[in-house]
């Protein structure tokens, strides 16, 4: 086996390339896995401009190896990790707790402060590579029915799914999910396997949420005065979450899953006078298994979204906003290619 992969390397404020690196060895209690896809997301984006708040708060620093949705096979196990893993299909956490603070100990270790995250933060490297190492108990494995571009799903589906099941909106209830996007696209599917009556607002055209089965989808002008039950805020827009507020109806339910590039400003005083509940989301890691079973079953495809795979030279042009490819807001790396 060679000592070196191809892996694409972020040096600075959009200067990447692709490099020769060495092949990750799989240390006590890790594992090395191919990644067969990766997907490049709104992250990798902030990241490749250098708007991304951790460069600047000292949790990430450049040259960094992005690539936190993925899958793959495991090839190699190190000391103390079941054999039983090789050749295993997988997906990974992106949340890399100590495993050892007490937010770790009461199942929180996403929100662990000195969590690594997989291609993001603490010099963990990422999947947009030929392989990747990542520890054993961060693995969860893909069944037969999910191949690896659903597997690379895993992770914005779990960020989905725990979004959607914070709105509590089931049958009988009406959901409104701000942002068409793949989060937003994701949430608005598991919302509509949870029997709620789904709606979506954007700012442009919707033609392709039309073609996912999404009838009722707005802009700010054309928004029917129905009650929303819930609003899930999917987007990067400051003024959102309190548009949110606003939408929702008194003892309803927003879910915030967007982050702006600059402050929101809310006005507490109108969740308080509605009886508003609101739930922030930052990870997909407590919803993974349940996403895996999800995709499984069928109850939940979001293969549309992926408007093109392509190889590792062409990771530049995408997080510089170049189309590729159809419709679908997701773009999926091959790193065989």
């Amino acid at each position: 086996m060679s000592s070196t992969m191809r892996a694409f390397v972020l040096t600075g404020p959009r200067e990447c390339s692709v490099q020769e690196v060495p092949v990750p060895r799989a240390v006590a209690g890790e594992v090395v896995v191919e990644v067969e896809r990766a997907g490049v997301c709104g992250t990798d984006v902030e990241f490749f401009t250098g708007a991304m708040a951790y460069l600047h708060q000292g949790h990430s620093a450049y040259p960094m190896r992005l690539g936190h949705e993925w899958a793959g096979t495991v090839t190699e196990v190190g000391e103390g990790v079941d054999p039983a893993w090789l050749g295993r299909r997988v997906m990974g956490d992106t949340m890399l707790g100590d495993r050892t603070c007490r937010r770790c100990r009461r199942g929180h270790q996403h929100t662990c402060e000195r969590r690594q995250e997989v291609g993001i933060r603490g010099g963990r490297a990422g999947a947009l590579a030929e392989r990747l190492a990542v520890p054993a108990w961060s693995l969860h494995a893909l069944s037969d029915p999910v191949d690896a571009v659903l597997g690379a799903l895993v992770e914005p589906g779990g960020n989905a799914l725990r979004a959607a099941r914070a709105t509590g909106a089931g049958a009988g209830d009406r959901a409104l999910v701000l942002g068409p996007g793949t989060i937003g696209l994701l949430t608005a599917m598991f919302l509509r396997a949870a029997g709620a009556e789904v709606h979506l607002l954007g700012v442009d055209s919707l033609d392709f949420a039309r073609g996912l089965g999404f009838a009722n989808t707005w802009t700010r002008e054309t928004l029917p005065g129905s009650p929303f039950d819930a609003v899930v805020d999917a987007t990067g827009a400051a003024g959102s979450p309190a548009l949110a507020v606003e939408l929702v109806e008194p003892a309803g339910r927003v879910v915030y899953i967007g982050l702006s590039g600059q402050p929101s400003s809310l006005d507490t005083r109108a969740l308080v006078l509605k009886d508003v509940t609101a739930v922030g989301v930052l990870s997909g890691s407590p919803g993974l298994a349940e996403t895996i079973a999800a995709y499984a079953s069928g109850a939940v495809d979001p293969r549309p979204l992926v408007a093109a795979t392509v190889g590792l030279g062409d990771v530049g042009a995408v997080l510089a906003g170049e189309r590729i490819g159809g419709a679908g807001p997701k773009v999926h790396i091959d790193p065989r290619r």
